[in-house]
């Protein structure tokens, strides 16, 4: 019987290895024949479609409409907003040939979008009656500056969701920035079992062409930031640029004010890092493509039918009250094989039904998250896996919380600084003078770039921690991916 492929890298020790075994042997994705493309395999993206359902179902509930833009961009548009074309030069894939002709105008692989869109609001948009208006498009993305691929983190191309809005006032669009991180927060903590720190960015670090970026920042277990999501406040540096006006109430013209956010497909790998171990993945049940397997285990064939009906009727209960179950009846592997691929698949309950069982009117049900086990009564099977789905999702989030907690340090001083830089990583909580030269030089000197400068705002402790000048803000600093 052959054995299961799993993890030989251990998570603690060579996390950069584990990922990637984790990934791959887990059948997540696959390396793509062009170099720094990715394979999203049938298991990813079931979890990129739960997230899909989840955020699309939010935004449309606040009038979000989904659209669908050209992935072809005129050199043109970019240069219409100089610092956009600026900060995405270096990431554009340029079409120049169609076929056997040489283009008049280069064309990018669409880097973003904000361009393209913006040149079709300035169309559809006349009066104040036509505003807000509010959509978002499910597409992919080319960012050609990728020098190391690492499957889900950093790839050429990646899937993602952008949204784009534009509004009467600054106001609203300030509202529309705040609302969507709110939804981006719970999709990631209560589905994704992910806590996250929200924020601005700096200007040293925010997205070319915003006015302000809000954010939201995850630690991973090599104490590294990973950005999960971002949601932007343009102002009318677009509209501007693209002369997008509508007449007001006031009968006179004004420009508008826009918006545009995104989530990437990151977030998988974000799920990877944060709650996965040395036996594969550890799938939140929100998230889970599968939230029970379950392996029947007969010893003689006069069993095996009996067995598999009953399993059948459990996996028909737990489907019928919105628990999705799988029953993996192959006959060439044995239960154990089976055991170590779905704790490597990361499904958070397996359930195992042999002869015994059947006798004692049960089923025996493992977590993945703990490998507890508990002998559960046909009566109770429902309420019983429902409170362990609960529990696993709790406990998935209540941990990796804790983890995020332990690890952010503050310091007063830059040698405290590049201490716990060296010895500890996570995120360090620094006062700051708000000067870009300083940011420069910590990022220069020692690789760590403010990860985000926190919503809830607290007094510095401290003059800043560089220069020693007066400090005017705390930053959170990392090393991030």
């Amino acid at each position: 019987m052959a054995k299961a492929a799993g993890i030989t890298a251990k998570k603690s020790k060579q996390f950069s290895k584990w990922y990637t075994q984790l990934v791959l042997r887990s059948e997540l994705a696959d390396y793509a024949p062009v170099k720094g493309c990715m394979i999203f395999r049938e298991y990813s993206y079931a979890i990129w479609e739960k997230i899909q359902k989840y955020f699309d179902e939010r935004i449309k509930e606040t009038g979000h409409k989904n659209a669908y833009f050209p992935l072809f961009i005129p050199e043109r548009f970019l240069k219409k907003e100089a610092k956009h074309f600026k900060g995405f030069v270096p990431e554009c894939a340029w079409v120049t040939i169609g076929g056997e002709s040489e283009l008049k105008e280069r064309l990018a692989v669409r880097p973003t979008s904000e361009t393209v869109i913006y040149t079709m609001f300035k169309k559809w948009i006349r009066s104040w009656r036509d505003l807000p208006l509010k959509l978002n498009q499910w597409c992919n993305i080319v960012r050609w500056e990728t020098k190391a691929t690492k499957l889900f983190l950093r790839t050429r191309e990646f899937l993602w969701q952008e949204g784009h809005t534009a509004h009467a006032t600054f106001e609203e669009a300030d509202k529309e920035v705040m609302d969507i991180l709110n939804i981006y927060r719970d999709l990631m903590e209560n589905l994704l079992a992910i806590p996250v720190l929200v924020g601005k960015k700096s200007e040293l670090e925010k997205f070319a062409g915003a006015s302000y970026i809000a954010a939201l920042e995850a630690l991973m277990p090599d104490g590294k930031a990973l950005q999960m999501g971002t949601s932007h406040n343009l102002g009318q540096n677009f509209s501007k640029a693209f002369k997008i006006q509508f007449v007001g109430e006031d009968e006179k013209k004004h420009y508008v004010w826009t918006t545009s956010w995104g989530i990437t497909t990151r977030l998988i790998g974000a799920i990877v890092m944060v709650h996965g171990d040395d036996k594969g993945l550890v799938l939140p049940p929100e998230i889970a493509p599968y939230q029970v397997v379950i392996v029947p285990i007969f010893y003689k064939e006069v069993e095996r039918d009996v067995i598999l009906n009953k399993a059948r009727e459990v996996s028909k209960r737990l489907n019928q009250n919105g628990i999705t179950t799988i029953i993996d009846d192959r006959t060439e592997y044995t239960p154990g094989w089976k055991f170590n691929q779905w704790e490597l698949k990361g499904v958070p309950i397996r359930i195992e039904i042999g002869p015994r069982d059947i006798e004692r009117k049960q089923v025996v049900a493992a977590r993945r998250d703990t490998f507890e086990r508990a002998e559960v009564k046909e009566e109770q099977l429902v309420s019983t896996i429902s409170e362990m789905l609960t529990a696993v999702q709790n406990n998935l989030f209540n941990r990796a919380k804790k983890f995020l907690d332990d690890n952010i340090t503050p310091v007063k001083s830059y040698s405290e600084f590049k201490k716990t830089l060296r010895k500890k990583r996570g995120f360090i909580k620094a006062s700051w003078c708000s000067s870009k030269e300083c940011e420069e030089k910590v990022k220069e000197e020692t690789g760590a770039t403010i990860s985000l400068i926190p919503s809830e705002k607290e007094k510095p402790f401290s003059d800043c921690f560089y220069c020693g000048s007066k400090a005017k803000e705390i930053a959170l600093f990392a090393k991030s991916y």
